[in-house]
């Protein structure tokens, strides 16, 4: 199992999932969406498994700061260039991908 945690480290959701995978002494990547963002291959990879629509977080503190609700953009684009939009945390573990917290689904890859 090769698991990737994309998120960032003051995301509740994120924390659960981090220690999801510790309790199952399960090894984890973390990466962390304030440092370094997600590259384009990585989003390649992750949209395979989930829409790109379902990825930005309008909910978000980012989103309403920006006030994107009002523009048009490419949303990939913006993805790449504003990691903190995407709901997090995403949970990869090779092609398969989840968004927000899904143990019922992490369970599954053991």
């Amino acid at each position: 199992m090769n698991v990737q945690i994309f998120g960032t480290k003051s995301c509740n959701d994120t924390k659960k999932a981090e220690r999801f995978f510790k309790e199952r002494r399960i090894s984890f990547h973390f990466r962390d969406l304030n440092e370094k963002g997600i590259a384009n291959g990585e989003l390649d990879n992750i949209k395979k498994a989930i829409p790109l629509e379902e990825l930005i977080d309008k909910d978000g503190k980012q989103y309403k700061k920006r006030n994107m609700q009002f523009m048009v953009f490419d949303l990939e684009e913006e993805l790449i260039s504003d990691p903190l939009l995407l709901v997090t945390p995403i949970v990869r573990n090779g092609r398969e991908a989840t968004i927000g917290y899904k143990p019922e689904v992490w369970k599954k890859w053991q």
